[in-house]
């Protein structure tokens, strides 16, 4: 029997996660986060991308998970690496977005998983944000022109 041997850094790696912006109306759903770090405070959707799982495929699940949103038309917007933007650990994150159609039924959105809620929030209201993602949707609001 030949066993697959895994090969293990001398060094540290990072972490890698994704973070999902959903726009419907020139509003953003963001969660509330249930645990630490930035327990209590709103962010972007998201999550760590597991061993074998293709960073489209984190971005859905995570997305599943905390807003029971099943979205097919996740599109990549940018890399956020700096080293200090995640208190845990080094974090390297793939931004993915969707703008919503006018007609889509936002409604059936329910927090889950490690989001305690969730809320559509004006782009030019925004709460305080938790890691860099007061960074991120600055960006992606120049981006996309809205």
């Amino acid at each position: 029997m030949h066993l697959k041997k895994r090969y293990c850094y001398d060094y540290p790696r990072p972490a890698v996660a994704t973070d999902i912006i959903i726009i419907h109306k020139n509003k953003v759903l963001l969660v509330k986060r249930k645990n630490e770090p930035y327990k209590g405070m709103w962010s972007i959707p998201g999550g760590f991308n597991e061993e074998n799982e293709r960073l489209e495929d984190t971005a859905h699940r995570e997305l599943l998970e905390e807003t029971s949103l099943d979205i097919d038309f996740l599109k990549q917007f940018k890399a956020y690496s700096d080293p200090k933007r995640d208190p845990r650990t080094r974090v390297i994150s793939v931004v993915f977005y969707a703008i919503l159609p006018e007609e889509y039924e936002i409604n059936k959105a329910q927090a889950g998983d490690d989001a305690a809620e969730l809320e559509w929030f004006s782009l030019s209201e925004l709460p305080l944000l938790a890691f860099d993602h007061k960074i991120v949707l600055d960006e992606f609001i120049k981006f996309a022109n809205l």
